[in-house]
């Protein structure tokens, strides 16, 4: 027997994109939930406390930990694939996929999709994105901790370790993995998927949380103590080199990219970051061997974990937090969106 299930899902006015895959934080929702239409990752982070923003733990999603065993595979030397989207029923993760379309909302849009907004031609449509077109599109990061004991970690533990420019912005999106890079402990490692947009709405970040861990030739290098990143868009010579720590942006407490008035820190070169794997994250003169071959992870591998009830509680981080800064003033308003329902067909067993 079939019967039809309706769904909203609602667009609201800022940019709401997460990476789905094995090993997130709150997939499905919080603990003991299985909600397959959930958005809880994907909410922005703005003006918040540092025990607030990290790892998401406004909403208790740094509670909501994947089932022991389960992670996020990074191939050293190799690629892995996430699904970027404004909701798990547009992922691999929810109703057997049949949501799925090439973009993050479960929509078909042309590839050189744009807005057509007077002046600042912001995608109307596509408020979640916080873009005009691609080419806008700031681009996303991971970021990588050697650390079991989520309440161990500090900001100088997380180091970014790959860039995507341009994204999100398609479903798909493939990361590169550094060379060399060390295995993780027995327990696993800590990662976190980062973006900042940029106009088209409130100047926010994101972080999101996924257990991880460095598979295939692995090395022995040793991954150096990240530094904030430093803007340098007017000047070259001012980016830093090395390992950097995520870019903390309107917040209340720990932002740590000081920028000009009106400019928004991204993971691309106007904060030192080039595209693709971050291979200047070691410590000088570290080892450069590695174990064993690289590989690929495939992107069919995003469904093939199952899911568990079982939780984990963990409390947050506690650094030093550097001064707030005041909010970025935006001449660009924030895009006016619509809810989208959605049928889906479900067949009773």
């Amino acid at each position: 027997m079939a019967y039809l299930a309706l769904i909203v899902l609602p667009a609201l006015a800022s940019a709401h994109i997460a990476a789905f895959g094995p090993g997130m934080y709150c997939r499905d929702g919080l603990p003991g939930q299985q909600n397959k239409n959930n958005n809880l990752p994907v909410a922005p982070l703005y003006q918040h406390t540092e025990k607030d923003w990290w790892f998401q733990h406004d909403r208790g999603c740094d509670t909501s930990l994947p089932p022991a065993g389960e992670f996020l595979e990074l191939p050293v030397g190799g690629t892995f694939t996430v699904e970027h989207a404004n909701n798990q029923a547009f992922t691999t993760l929810s109703y057997d996929g049949k949501q799925v379309t090439d973009w993050p909302d479960g929509g078909n849009h042309p590839d050189d999709w744009h807005g057509e907004w007077k002046d600042n031609e912001c995608i109307t449509e596509g408020g979640w994105m916080h873009a005009t077109n691609q080419s806008n599109v700031q681009g996303s990061a991971f970021a990588i901790a050697y650390k079991s004991n989520f309440a161990d970690i500090t900001m100088e533990d997380l180091v970014v370790f790959t860039v995507l420019e341009h994204t999100p912005w398609k479903r798909l999106a493939t990361y590169e993995v550094p060379a060399g890079m060390p295995a993780c402990p027995e327990g696993g490692c800590t990662c976190a998927h980062l973006w900042v947009p940029k106009g088209c709405g409130q100047p926010n970040m994101y972080m999101q949380g996924f257990k991880c861990k460095t598979t295939g030739a692995v090395g022995t290098k040793q991954i150096a103590k990240a530094q904030p990143p430093v803007w340098c868009a007017d000047d070259a010579s001012k980016c830093k080199a090395g390992a950097k720590q995520m870019i903390v942006f309107n917040q209340l407490e720990g932002n740590n990219v000081p920028t000009p008035d009106g400019e928004t820190p991204a993971y691309n070169v106007v904060a030192g970051f080039k595209p693709g794997a971050q291979d200047d994250i070691f410590v000088v003169g570290s080892s450069p061997t590695s174990t064993s071959k690289a590989t690929t992870a495939p992107a069919s591998s995003l469904s093939s974990r199952t899911v568990s009830s079982a939780r984990s509680t963990t409390r947050p981080h506690t650094t030093s937090a550097s001064p707030a800064t005041t909010p970025l003033p935006h001449s660009t308003p924030a895009c006016v969106c619509s809810e989208k329902t959605v049928t889906v067909t479900v067949t009773a067993a």
